[in-house]
């Protein structure tokens, strides 16, 4: 059900709105800072609102556009980033702190290009301390975790915490976030979105708070498949040898039928299956994909999803312990019981232990790859639970470990999580689409054609 207070969750839709002249970006910059006026205190989306300066950017939106001049599909739509993201005349915190007088003196890279595609910057998304975590909530920092829009005693998924929360609530039109170990697409999962990594190296880091050097991938949270491509088609580094590559925009309109599609269900180790909702939805999806005229085939990962997650699990504590050594010796009583627990542990991972999980790594990586060559793209969980009962540890641990997303950050492929529904208790359903390395035009391909044949995007959540 449409709330009607609520500005229109779909860039495209709002960017026509805008280039037609039926609405104007204050207007939309206003009705969104009205609608976090309205709800934020239930749902805790935001560190930091730049009220003055979004109807300012807003302002100049609308006379540059007015003036003939559009900076394209973006132009004078409101987003908001995770704050680890630094932005010029906003507190960048990292929700912890350690870092409540830091300020900026630049843009990260994506930020600038987010600007200078004329989108309108709202303010700082809640997150996990510093970004990371050891997959509970202890309410024990500086502000208040966020809360998901579908229900607000469960769990947005982390660490991208308040971009989860934030564009199902109508809190911001699209949220950029960062992903380690699927802290993109757990948000995603949990909160009804699409959530899209690119190949590393295709969005910039620089100017975003590090958690792991060698896993670290910005991405976009969206409403849509084709919402996520405008981002990307801004955002994205597109070397001289692909300049000419088709939009991904473009590609979001184009059929799937004839595309060989590997379905990846098994193996999970010593993880459960996934809840019945999901398994559930996932069989319906194949469904859609064949009456789309996919050609499906069974194909496995080549080791337990659970041997990548504890790989991960040694590099990932390992890398962050090193970025945030001097905080830990120096003020672990200024942290949160999440953040000193993952470094602590970091601090005790062995050379040896950290080498053998980079060459295990690679293993992984060129296996997986092998696998995905020989098709279009793979179909495979996400998050393999629903989103938990915020502050129930075993239950926001299960939901963070147990799923299919580490492999493919292990292997450094794109991939994306979208609603494949609803549970009968009304919390959104997932799974994860893989493409080849480079190829995120087919990741939102296959995203956009499930969305057309489905109609998950009419259902909101209703504060």
């Amino acid at each position: 059900m449409r709330d009607p207070s609520q500005p229109p969750r779909s860039i495209a839709d709002a960017s026509a709105a805008l280039m037609a002249g039926r609405v104007t970006s204050v207007e939309l910059v206003e009705r969104t800072l009205a609608r976090i006026n309205a709800v934020d205190d239930k749902i805790r989306s935001y560190i930091h609102v730049a009220h003055d300066r979004a109807l300012a950017d807003a302002r100049q939106a609308d006379e540059e556009m007015a003036a003939g001049a559009s900076r394209g599909p973006l132009h004078g739509i409101p987003f908001a980033v995770k704050d680890n993201y630094d932005a010029v005349g906003m507190p960048a915190t990292a929700g912890s702190a350690l870092r409540l007088g830091h300020m900026p003196v630049r843009d990260a890279d994506l930020v600038a290009k987010l600007r200078s595609a004329g989108a309108v910057l709202l303010g700082k998304l809640s997150t996990w301390e510093y970004g990371t975590g050891n997959g509970g909530e202890y309410f024990d920092l500086p502000f208040p975790p966020a809360r998901n829009p579908w229900d607000i005693t469960r769990f947005t998924g982390g660490s991208s915490t308040g971009a989860g929360a934030a564009v199902p609530a109508g809190t911001a039109m699209f949220a950029m976030g960062s992903d380690t170990t699927g802290s993109v697409r757990l948000p995603a999962a949990a909160c009804g979105l699409v959530g899209i990594i690119a190949t590393p190296g295709r969005l910039s880091l620089k100017g975003i708070l590090p958690n792991c050097y060698s896993l670290d991938v910005p991405g976009p949270l969206t409403w849509t498949a084709e919402d996520a491509a405008i981002v990307l088609d801004a955002t994205i580094d597109r070397p001289a040898s692909r300049r000419r590559e088709i939009s991904l925009r473009r590609a979001t309109g184009l059929p799937i039928r004839g595309l060989r599609i590997g379905v990846m269900c098994e193996p999970l180790g010593r993880f459960p299956a996934p809840d019945a909702a999901i398994a559930t939805a996932f069989e319906a999806g194949l469904k859609v994909l064949e009456a789309a005229g996919a050609s499906l085939h069974d194909v496995r990962l080549p080791l337990p999803v659970s041997d990548c997650f504890d790989v991960t699990r040694v590099l990932g504590p390992a890398e962050s312990a090193s970025i945030h050594e001097a905080e830990l010796r120096e003020r672990p009583q200024d942290m949160g019981f999440a953040l000193r627990d993952k470094l602590m542990a970091g601090s005790l991972v062995r050379a040896v232990d950290y080498i053998a999980a980079q060459r295990q790594r690679l293993v992984i990586a060129n296996a997986i790859d092998a696998l995905i060559r020989d098709h279009d793209a793979i179909v495979t969980w996400g998050s393999l639970h629903v989103a938990p009962r915020l502050g129930v540890e075993p239950e926001m641990t299960a939901f963070t470990v147990e799923t299919m997303l580490t492999p493919f950050n292990l292997s450094a492929h794109p991939a994306l999580v979208q609603c494949t529904g609803f549970s009968p208790d009304g919390l959104p359903l997932n799974w994860q689409i893989v493409a080849n390395r480079g190829d995120e035009a087919m990741v939102l391909r296959m995203a956009a054609a499930y969305e057309r044949d489905t109609p998950w995007r009419d259902h909101r959540p209703v504060l």
